[in-house]
């Protein structure tokens, strides 16, 4: 039987992120392209060049396609697919809906319609002189496929060529690249079955990330029995994975750093507060907070972002057992604070209230962010588009969201207020660990800011609802989405980032 140290089947790598070669745009490989072909025009304007090659070729087919109501009717960025066009060596001609002065979300849209169309075929984009960044970063993030535990996984996608006016400008697509690597990073570890990526599989994969030129460091049980985070201890004590601490740390500046607190509860069986049967196996996605953070940490490190920022990943695992934290145990926190263990499936909130401790007692942070996927009632309140944004600081929650609708990942601003604290108040503790069904995220979010310093900015993001949608997403097939590294990193470059 598989243990923790000795995790299940050997698990493969997830498909890659797109690696694009960029060529000189040469209407010729128009014509010798065996695979799939993407040109690109708009109703009531003359064609592009690429796309007046291709009509040439299939004797009118596209301006036959583009003249139609079926065009007519896309929104800017989708697209129509011509299926072994005659005339051409292709499998597929991709026509998109694009102006040649697109905004950011067309671009977008466009590269998520390449994305979702690419295959096992080579592909070729005609994108001559269309902005590429935003594009091609989208098309990588839509093409992601985890087939890691597949006895017989599909082929990879095949090689994508990308005809441009200017060679120089492929230059400006690495940095959007980079992010898109970072977010399948962080896909592939939600996506992950929970005998594969344990507390020490996934420690193990972070001290890893120090050939990125990160800072790693990784506190074992006895590290955090001796420091006093016996709340998130407390979480663990049930399972036969070890808890640890993971610190990860870009300084890419000076001064204080930003302080990024990402939950990982590798699989939440709710302890002896049992959660129901059906659905239980997305619980391994429970670590999903923290798996933004590593996913963050990486694009920092990759593109060597000029901040000082610091994550921070509680690792624990909450299952039912004779050793196991029980509804009406007191627990006391590193803060020192006594918390009573009302309900054990409310165990996230006690390890971010000992890391967020941690984390402000040693690197006195300029500001502290915390991802957790902490709450079924944010996705009541809002469903799977937007997580849950909760501030003590107007400023940095504003900044925020305009990173977050900039980069097109959904977030909602959601109140903190003392009236709530009433319905965490503890009979024997300080505070317990559950308010009820009543509010319970905003309850949730209280319980946090107790452990959050006078004059500290923070913000909590509760992404329950966002980390493993029903459906497709913005930017993801069905399954994990990555949702928080594209907006963090905005975040970070727009408000703490030197220069």
């Amino acid at each position: 039987m598989p243990t923790p140290e000795s995790p299940g089947p050997a698990s493969r790598p997830a498909t890659g992120p797109l690696s694009p070669e960029f060529l000189p745009f040469d209407l010729d490989d128009i014509v010798a392209h065996s695979g799939h072909v993407t040109v690109f025009a708009d109703i009531d304007a003359r064609l592009p060049r690429a796309a007046r090659r291709a009509d040439k070729l299939t004797r009118g087919a596209v301006s036959r396609a583009v003249g139609s109501a079926d065009f007519a009717a896309l929104e800017p960025g989708s697209g129509l697919v011509l299926k072994w066009p005659t005339g051409m060596q292709a499998e597929a001609l991709q026509i998109i809906r694009l102006n040649r002065r697109a905004d950011r979300a067309a671009l977008r849209k466009a590269g998520l319609s390449i994305g979702k169309a690419l295959s096992k075929s080579p592909a070729l984009i005609c994108a001559d002189s269309m902005p590429l960044p935003d594009m091609l970063q989208a098309a990588a993030l839509r093409a992601y496929q985890y087939q890691a535990q597949k006895s017989a996984p599909k082929p990879d996608l095949g090689p994508l060529s990308v005809m441009v006016r200017d060679l120089d400008k492929a230059a400006d697509c690495a940095d959007a690249l980079a992010l898109a690597r970072a977010v399948h990073l962080t896909r592939d570890l939600v996506n992950a079955p929970a005998n594969v990526l344990t507390t020490t599989s996934f420690a193990n994969q972070i001290n890893d990330m120090q050939a990125l030129g990160l800072k790693v460091e990784i506190l074992d049980e006895d590290d955090l029995n001796r420091l006093g985070l016996r709340a998130m201890l407390a979480v663990g004590q049930g399972s036969d994975s070890p808890s640890k601490l993971a610190i990860l740390h870009w300084q890419g500046a000076q001064g204080a750093p930003l302080a990024i607190v990402g939950k990982g509860v590798m699989f939440d069986t709710g302890g002896i507060s049992i959660k129901p049967g059906a659905g239980m196996e997305e619980m391994t996605m429970d670590m999903g907070g923290a798996a933004v953070t590593v996913g963050l940490m990486q694009a920092l490190a990759e593109r060597k972002a000029r901040a000082n920022v610091v994550g921070l990943v509680g690792l624990a695992e909450n299952m039912p057992d004779g050793r196991a934290q029980r509804p009406g145990d007191v627990v006391q926190s590193m803060k020192g604070d006594m918390i009573e263990v009302i309900n054990t499936d409310a165990e996230g909130r006690m390890v971010l209230a000992d890391v967020l401790w941690y984390a402000q007692d040693r690197f006195a942070p300029r500001a502290v962010i915390d991802l957790a996927t902490l709450t079924g009632a944010i996705i009541v309140a809002l469903g799977h588009d937007k997580a849950g944004v909760f501030a003590n600081d107007d400023a940095l929650a504003n900044a925020f969201l305009k990173a977050a609708d900039h980069m097109g990942e959904g977030a909602w601003r959601m109140p903190l207020d003392p009236c709530y604290d009433k319905l965490i108040s503890s009979r024997i503790g300080d505070v317990k660990n559950s308010g009820g069904r009543a509010a319970g995220s905003i309850t949730a979010a209280q319980f946090l800011q107790r452990f959050i310093k006078p004059g500290t900015p923070w913000m909590h993001l509760d992404i329950a609802g966002v980390a493993l949608p029903k459906t497709e997403s913005a930017h993801a097939p069905k399954g994990a989405s990555g949702w928080g590294v594209l907006a963090l990193d905005a975040l970070i470059r727009a408000t703490f980032e030197d220069g």
